[in-house]
C-alpha cells in the first residue's frame, strides 16, 4: 500500500491572501493531505487572534479539499518548523515564492531546515503573476489605511478585515 503524502504548508495568514489561497489549491494537487501550520508568530504582531486566524483559513480551503484532491487539515504551532513538520509525519513543506528575495531567505531556510532533517524535502510554487504583489504585511496596511483590500483577498477575509482595521482606528 502506498504511503500517504502528507504536505506542510506554513504561514502566519494574518491576513489570508488570494496568493496564499492560490499555493494551497496548487498544493492540494500534489499530495494526499495537506496540513495548514498556523504559527503563532508574536514578532510579526498578528491583526487577528490565533483562533481567527484558523477559523477564516478552515472557512476559506474546505471548499478545496477533496474531490481527487488532498484532505485538508488546518492546526495551530509554536515550534520550530522541522519539529511539527515531524509531529504531522510531513514529507515536504510547500513555500510559495513570490519574486527574488523571497527565494533568498528561503534558500537559507532550506539549508537550515535540511541540516535539522534530511528527510523533509522542501518545495516551491511560484505564486501566479496576478498576485505575486500580495503580501499579507501591505494588505494590513492598506486595511489599517482606509483603502480597499477587497483586491487582495476573499470578500470573507476582507469583510473581516475591513472590520478589524477600523476598530484599530477607533483606538486610535
Amino acid at each position: 500500500m502506498a504511503k500517504t503524502r502528507v504536505g506542510l504548508y506554513p504561514g502566519t495568514f494574518d491576513p489570508l491572501t488570494h496568493g496564499h489561497l492560490d499555493i494551497i489549491a496548487r498544493a492540494v494537487k500534489l499530495v494526499d493531505r495537506l496540513v495548514i501550520g498556523v504559527s503563532t508568530n508574536p514578532s510579526k504582531s498578528p491583526l487577528f487572534t490565533l483562533e481567527e486566524r484558523v477559523e477564516m483559513v478552515r472557512h476559506e480551503t474546505a471548499p478545496m479539499a477533496g474531490d481527487g484532491r488532498a484532505a485538508i487539515d488546518v492546526q495551530t504551532f509554536d515550534s520550530l518548523l522541522m519539529h511539527f513538520a515531524e509531529k504531522v509525519g510531513a514529507q515536504m513543506i510547500v513555500r510559495g515564492l513570490r519574486a527574488v528575495s523571497d527565494f533568498e531567505y528561503e534558500f537559507q531556510m532550506v539549508a537550515m531546515n535540511q541540516r535539522l532533517n534530511p528527510d523533509i524535502e522542501t518545495v516551491f510554487l511560484m505564486a501566479d503573476p496576478r498576485h505575486q504583489a500580495i503580501a499579507s504585511r501591505l494588505v494590513k496596511e492598506i486595511g489599517l489605511l482606509g483603502g480597499n483590500v477587497s483586491p487582495f483577498t476573499t470578500p470573507y477575509i476582507a469583510e473581516r478585515l475591513v472590520k478589524r482595521c477600523n476598530e484599530k482606528r477607533k483606538k486610535h
